[in-house]
């Protein structure tokens, strides 16, 4: 080793041991001591980090301190990583003379490398990776520690060449200079001069090109060694077999190139080998020794031959990766009966044969991909045995036959790419399911399968191609993260469903060659990212909408051999379309302008025309037409709103005769109280407190009031009593609304619904009692604020919270309870908030217990509040749950945007403005109510915003079920990190969870 080694270790003698921080001037009597040199590092830093946060300046127990570390009592080691540091490292540090370890990784240090290190005169553990440093290492670096065993200086940004003192530490045994930005050529023979090194890493560098230095091959206590992405060149030297103690070679990501030594399938020691991206050739060596191998990664070379039946020998093996190479022949058969394999990795070879038949069932195997080769056969049966398989590539090969059983119940898939292949029967419905599913990819196009959907895809699926099979039904309704959709060529029936909206974010639908009837959906605009549409070669009928006009994204629109009829829309003109075609139709009138354009196809419409002026002659001139359709439509208009006015005027004078209808009773009967709970309070208590000074409202039967009870503790509390209209008023309809309710809320128990406590009557009045919610109605908070002093507005993690303990009531009422409970009048007055603002469903006046679960009742007449009631309220008598999932969509447009579902009576209905700004203008922030904008909130809202569409949607089929509003709502929920993870842990047992 040369002499100048140590020159410059005591070049420093601590100059600056005459440094006093302001805080050892404020107690000279310990300027020396360690608890306050702590304390000055506290803050110089700062008391921000999570560590020094709790360094307390009047606990002398300091060896106690987070990331302290002591000796005999004195601090030999300190360990602050992941504190966001960012000052330099302070000269104090040194002052700390029996420090020994030194860690302050993952931090944000952006100085150049902190000479003040070299008073640390007895450190042999330095870790300052994952950090900003930058410029050159001092040439003087030997200046450190003569000490020193571990050097970490990995991740950061130093630059320059790595200085020949690297190799003057005697002791060292790891080091690590990888990821940073090191040029010119690295010193291989001071490196090489560390007799003790074991662990070298000088990776994902830019040096000079250069071959592996055969120096290394002196390092023999090596038993890491990383040289990968550095400009590496030539082969491998034959003298690196030296390294027998070698337990991690890495040199991929280089420029290396001949055969793999025989030499590195004969190191004993040898677990991870990772040759990849470099440009090996010839084929892999027989007869491994190697037997305690852990991965294996000789991707992306020019390997030839076949894959070794020695791999079946390496019972420790875990990953398997050879792809992208020019490998032919059988996948041995044994590969199969390795215990630990976790991922193999294949494709992109010549490979042909079946796979291993025992793969999968002796190992917790999680990753398969082997497409791009010559496989056939059948997928091994026990493929998922042990199910922890999450991906199944076997994309361009031969394999035929059914799907092997063990998928039936392989929750765990998430990508499943088979397409170009031969399979064949009934796809797995279990892998569609919306419960347990995981699948986001589905590439099984070009195969032979067969089966239907479920009526609702899953959430998480982001791209789904099964054309050119033989899948039969009605189109799915699709929702959540879906950006590409391709059926052609299948047997798809029915008609598009007419809820888009949960597909919003799609990029690429086609529908093309099936059997589908019915309209495009008006709904179709709602599609406002989407690029690619092809519904050709089906039976399609009706006009083409106008909302085609808003899909400024839309560049490619097939609509060809279908049955459509009708113009074409004036607002295709707003498109800038690169391939249309609307061919074989039954279209009529005038071709808009935009479309007047050899360029696209309008074939086989014997119907459309062109102006006199247009350039193209292909179609005929369009004559001048009789305004007499319009006048009629407008007759014909007219009539239908005199008739609908007449029927509801005379609805309304039936309704009143009714209402007017009364039974009357004479006797008089004592208060009977019928408790629900266990009660501190009698009727007494609550009869006496009806008065006007209590009174706080009227709801849909009587009036409410709040009433003081006090307990035989004189403890008092709050309790709300609703009191029906006096007997001699009542009509049959509000003697079953309280029936209804005393029913209902006696017997259910669930947080977020509201608690009646009992109930009280006698011949003339019935009261019910119910715990008192501080803050009232949802409906004050947000539309009557002049009317009750004007209270702060809610912001939106208050409002999510309010609908998710909202989501949470009505999905206990639909999905756990048994029968089913149906509310019927969900709207932001019978949403009330306790003193946290936590809400609850109130008021079931109007609900219904559904006779036979998943059955709509029948009911006789039409409840609810206007604004809020569905579309199915005016053309049937049959509901269910679904017309609470409506309602609840109108209450979250009111919670985004602030506007009343009602406000404007029958000209006004607020899902219908939503739905109409949603086509016209997309999402966008103008939506959002003005006190709750914030960007941080703004895509969230925006998200709920959809949802809340969604809910409204006009056909109750297509509308989400309460259980999958609540799904996405808790997507959004914000809560501590403690409590996230509890709920994930748990989030479906939640969703019914009293």
């Amino acid at each position: 080793m040369p002499n100048n080694c140590y020159i410059s270790f005591y070049l420093f003698i601590p100059l600056l041991l005459s440094f006093q921080p302001k805080s050892y001037a404020q107690s000279s009597n310990q300027s020396n001591s360690e608890h306050q040199i702590l304390l000055g590092l506290k803050q110089h830093w700062g008391s921000s980090s999570p560590a020094l946060s709790r360094w307390n300046s009047t606990s002398a127990a300091h060896c106690n301190w987070g990331g302290i570390t002591c000796t005999n009592g004195t601090v030999t080691a300190i360990s602050l990583s992941k504190q966001s540091f960012i000052k330099p490292i302070p000269a104090s540090l040194c002052l700390l003379k029996d420090l020994t370890s030194l860690n302050l990784s993952y931090n944000n240090f952006s100085t150049s490398f902190p000479i003040t290190l070299y008073n640390c005169s007895n450190l042999n553990y330095l870790d300052l990776s994952n950090n900003f440093f930058v410029g050159h290492l001092p040439d003087d670096i030997s200046s450190l520690s003569a000490q020193l065993e571990h050097l970490n200086l990995s991740t950061n940004r130093f630059t320059g060449r790595i200085p020949p003192s690297i190799g003057c530490f005697p002791k060292l045994k790891s080091l690590l200079l990888d990821n940073n930005v090191f040029d010119g050529s690295y010193p291989a023979e001071e490196i090489s001069n560390l007799a003790n090194l074991e662990i070298l890493t000088l990776a994902n560098n830019p040096f000079v090109p250069a071959p592996v230095p055969e120096e290394f091959g002196k390092l023999t206590h090596l038993i890491y060694l990383w040289l990968g992405s550095m400009n590496i060149t030539g082969e491998i030297p034959e003298n690196l077999s030296n390294l027998s103690d070698l337990n991690v070679l890495a040199l991929e990501m280089n420029k290396m190139q001949g055969r793999i030594p025989m030499w590195i399938w004969q190191l004993k020691k040898l677990q991870y080998l990772y040759l990849y991206d470099n440009n090996f050739t010839g084929a892999i060596a027989d007869n491994i020794t190697a037997l305690n191998l852990v991965d294996i990664d000789l991707s992306s070379n020019k390997l030839t031959g076949t894959i070794p039946g020695d791999f079946g020998k390496l019972t420790n093996l875990t990953l398997l990766f050879l792809y992208r190479n020019q490998l032919c022949g059988s996948i041995p058969p044994n590969i199969g009966l390795l215990p630990n394999l976790q991922d193999i990795r294949l494709f992109n070879n010549m490979l042909s044969g079946a796979l291993p038949s025992e793969l999968g069932k002796h190992s917790t195997l999680g990753n398969l991909e082997v497409g791009n080769n010559n496989l056939s056969g059948k997928l091994p049966e026990g493929l998922c045995s042990n199910r922890k398989l999450y991906d199944i590539v076997v994309f361009n090969n031969s394999f035929s036959g059914k799907l092997p059983e063990s998928l039936d119940g392989c929750n765990t898939l998430e990508n499943l790419m088979m397409y170009n292949n031969h399979f064949s029967g009934e796809f797995p419905t279990i892998l569609w399911s919306v419960v347990t599913n995981k699948l986001s990819s589905v590439m099984i196009q070009n195969n032979n399968f067969s089966g239907t959907f479920p009526t609702q895809l899953p959430w998480n699926f982001t791209q789904l191609d099964i054309s050119n099979n033989k899948f039969s039904g009605p189109v799915p309704t699709l929702a959540g993260k879906m950006k590409v959709f391709k059926a052609a060529n299948n047997f798809l029936s029915g008609e598009i469903p007419w809820d888009l909206t949960g597909i919003s974010q799609i990029t690429d639908l086609d529908l093309s060659r099936n059997q589908i009837t019915g309209s495009i959906p008006m709904t179709i605009g709602v599609l406002k990212g989407l690029i690619a549409l092809n519904i050709s070669g089906n039976q399609i009928s009706g006009n083409i909408p106008a909302a085609f006009g808003f899909m400024s994204a839309l560049t490619i629109l097939d609509l060809s051999s279908n049955a459509l009829s009708g113009e074409i829309p004036k607002d295709f003109n707003k498109l800038r379309l690169s391939f249309l075609n609307l061919s074989m139709n039954q279209l009529s009138g005038e071709i808009p302008t935009s479309l007047q354009n050899e360029a696209y196809d309008l074939r086989f419409n014997p119907g459309l025309c062109i102006s006199s002026n247009s350039p193209t002659h292909n179609f005929t001139i369009c004559r001048s037409r009789s305004n007499f359709s319009k006048d009629l439509s407008k007759r014909l208009i007219t009539l239908f709103f005199v008739l609908a006015s007449v029927m509801f005027f005379s609805s309304a004078v039936g309704g009143f005769l009714i209402l007017r209808r009364q039974k009357h009773r004479k006797d008089r009967l004592p208060w009977k109280l019928t408790p629900f709970h266990a009660l501190h309070f009698t009727e007494h208590h609550i009869i006496s407190g009806l008065c006007e000074e209590n009174w706080i409202g009227d709801g849909r039967s009587g009036k409410v009031y709040h009433v003081h009870v006090t307990d035989e503790a004189g403890a008092g509390s709050m309790v709300a009593v609703k009191k029906i209209r006096s007997l001699q008023n009542l009509d049959e309809n509000l003697e079953k609304d309280f029936l209804a309710e005393v029913q209902i809320l006696g017997e259910i128990r669930h947080t977020n619904i509201v608690k009646l406590l009992c109930c009280i009557s006698n011949s003339e009045a019935k009261l019910l009692v119910y715990e008192y919610m501080e803050n009232g109605s949802l409906d004050r908070w947000l539309h009557q604020k002049e009317r009750n002093g004007a209270p702060a507005p809610l912001d939106w993690p208050t409002r999510l919270q309010i609908a998710i303990d909202s989501a949470r009531g009505l999905c206990y009422m639909h999905h756990g309870c048994s029968p089913a409970i149906v509310h019927r009048d969900v709207k932001s007055a019978n949403i009330l908030l306790d003193s946290e603002f936590r809400a609850k469903i109130a008021d079931f006046g109007l609900a219904r217990i559904l006779l036979k679960a998943g059955e709509p009742e029948s009911v006789s007449t039409m409840c609810g509040t206007f604004g809020y009631m569905p579309p199915e309220y005016g053309y049937q008598r049959r509901v269910n749950e679904k017309v609470d999932v409506y309602s609840f969509g109108v209450v979250l447009l009111e919670l985004i945007t602030g506007h009343v579902a009602n406000g404007g009576g029958a000209e006004y209905c607020l899902a219908q403005w939503a739905w109409k700004q949603y086509q016209e203008n997309g999402l966008s922030v103008d939506l959002l109510d003005e006190e709750i904008k914030d960007p941080a909130y703004n895509e969230e809202m925006l998200a709920v915003f959809t949802l809340a569409v969604i809910c409204t949607g006009e056909q109750p089929s297509m509308r989400p079920s309460m259980k999958d509003v609540l799904h996405a709502l808790l997507r959004f929920e914000h809560r501590s990190g403690a409590e996230s993870l509890q709920y994930a842990a748990s989030e479906e047992t939640a969703l019914l969870e009293p």
